[in-house]
């Protein structure tokens, strides 16, 4: 896997700077966008820019490449998944939440219509 996923001679630095530190740092902007209200389109922005960030770190602190085009998408793909994933559960946690009449989760990252209040809302 070593020049597939990650450059740096273990993947345990790839580990710990793109899916913990990364990782983490996605799911909580995703987060702060469902928060805001914000739709999902506006996620992928700042991802590029926090992917950037990642680069930057692997470069800094584990004498990686930094205008590598290939390891940035690699490691923005990563995000984005992160990102996505922060900003489906917390919209989901929202609806079922704030909407608790009208909706139901139906798993970790989906709601549907609770029954009967198709014709409730009046």
């Amino acid at each position: 896997m070593q020049g597939i996923l990650y450059e740096e001679p273990s993947i345990w630095l790839f580990m710990l700077v793109t899916i913990i530190l990364g990782g983490w740092t996605a799911w909580m902007t995703g987060r702060a966008i469902a928060l805001t209200w914000r739709p999902l389109w506006q996620l992928p922005l700042y991802i590029l820019i926090l992917g950037l960030f990642v680069r930057f770190i692997h470069f800094a602190l584990f004498e990686g490449t930094l205008l590598s085009p290939y390891y940035y998408v690699v490691d923005t793909l990563f995000l984005i998944v992160f990102a996505v994933v922060g900003y489906r559960y917390t919209r989901t946690t929202q609806m079922t939440t704030q909407y608790r009449w009208l909706y139901e989760r139906a798993g970790p990252l989906t709601w549907r219509p609770r029954q009967g209040s198709e014709g409730s809302a009046g």
